[in-house]
């Protein structure tokens, strides 16, 4: 195979395994709560570690990532990414089959240190990319992702009335399959003389996030990268608590409305990116997306009727072009041999706002939508996401100059 052909052969994996993993996510947030509710069926009970089986999972990836990163600039991107696929499906056995809440913990603690191969996806990614493509390869990363909520949360919805431990087992299989064919079709994408010697204090996750947002020309964009992925956390965080509240949606409903939003992201970020972003440059489609969150999420918080929502998303997908600008940005001021190393780090960055979006949006909307409420408001956490959304907008329109 010519390099050419080798390289079109790795995005369309990496494609393959971010649309895997995004589906393999994607099958529990419809059911999570009839998985927590096997346990106990009180709401408060139900919303909270509704949030902290979300937050330890991204806690997970916080201290994995950095690690996971540099091991893959020292070893090689594919030893790494075909380990953690099967990692993967390993993990989401141990949680079809755990027996009480706090094993089901521990399954979904382990399953978040193999989630940090966003780490690596993201690495191999910019490495087999060029100023031609960059934006449009990393749209490649979101458009797997929102075809990963196509399939995910339709599949969990329908797997649901199979039983609890039917969308763990299905995540298990998806990844496996992943890493079947990944072992036949991914090759190296870090020469064995552009690989690094790294050390243990590298793969510290707070070390790691101190470097990157030490003063350099373009630190902006990392504040900026870490507010964007705090506001859109809201969706795998609130959507499912949100919906069934407030319009009284199923299981089936949650994952039809989820699929739905994947498309959206998958049409935005496959399609659109590729003639948004080179149309108005990375930094004002950048600009551009940071606007359609703000707006998106606080058009969410007011819905009155379950069709809105779907009317929303399609003007909330506009919003994809976001990311893919922000990382061909990031991307471009780091040498091949430290892609792991930046990637790692932002995949650690994403992963502390991960933790604390549940923590955050959760407790917002228990405090609104509690009986003794003084205002019964299930939107505020989507308001919550949009303020956030408009300070990283503020952040940029008060930074223009910063080095891109």
């Amino acid at each position: 195979m010519s390099v050419k052909g080798e390289r079109r052969a790795a995005v369309r994996f990496i494609f393959v395994t971010i649309l895997l993993d995004a589906a393999g996510i994607g099958v529990l947030i419809p059911v999570l709560p009839d998985v927590l509710r096997r346990f106990s069926s009180e709401p408060a009970f139900v919303s909270r570690w509704f949030g902290l089986f979300i937050g330890v999972y991204a806690f997970m990836q916080f201290a994995a990532s950095p690690v996971l990163g540099s091991l893959s600039d020292r070893h090689g991107r594919r030893p790494i990414l075909l380990s953690s696929l099967l990692g993967a499906a390993v993990d989401y056995l141990f949680m079809a089959f755990a027996p009480t809440l706090p094993l089901l913990f521990v399954g979904r603690a382990i399953s978040g240190l193999t989630g940090a191969r966003m780490t690596v996806a993201s690495s191999y990614m910019a490495a087999v990319s060029d100023d031609t493509n960059r934006s449009a390869n990393f749209g490649m990363i979101g458009a797997g992702w929102g075809l990963g909520f196509i399939i995910g949360p339709m599949l969990g919805g329908m797997l649901s009335s199979l039983g609890p431990t039917a969308p763990f087992i299905a995540a298990a299989a998806l990844n496996l399959l992943n890493f079947v064919y990944g072992l036949f079709v991914l090759p190296e994408s870090l020469s064995p003389e552009r690989r690094r010697k790294v050390s243990a204090r590298e793969m510290n996750p707070l070390r790691s996030i101190a470097r990157i947002l030490a003063p350099s020309g373009f630190v902006v964009f990392i504040w900026l990268y870490f507010l964007v992925f705090l506001s859109g956390q809201i969706h795998p965080v609130n959507w499912t608590l949100y919906t069934e509240t407030k319009f009284g949606w199923t299981p089936w409903q949650v994952g039809l409305s989820l699929s739905f939003v994947g498309v959206m992201i998958a049409i935005a970020q496959g399609g659109l990116t590729r003639v948004i972003v080179p149309y108005l440059g990375e930094r004002k489609a950048l600009t551009f997306g940071l606007a359609e969150y703000a707006v998106s999420f606080a058009l969410f918080a007011v819905a009155s009727r379950g069709w809105m929502m779907y009317a929303i998303v399609v003007f909330f997908s506009l919003s994809g072009v976001t990311m893919p600008a922000l990382q061909s940005i990031l991307a471009k001021h780091v040498p091949a041999d430290r892609q792991g190393e930046l990637q790692g780090s932002l995949v650690s960055l994403g992963a502390l706002a991960s933790i604390l979006a549940p923590l955050l949006f959760t407790r917002v909307f228990m405090h609104y939508t509690r009986p003794e409420a003084a205002t019964w408001f299930p939107g505020a956490a989507y308001l919550c996401a949009s303020l956030i959304s408009a300070c990283a907008l503020t952040l940029r329109l008060l930074h223009p100059r910063a080095r891109a």
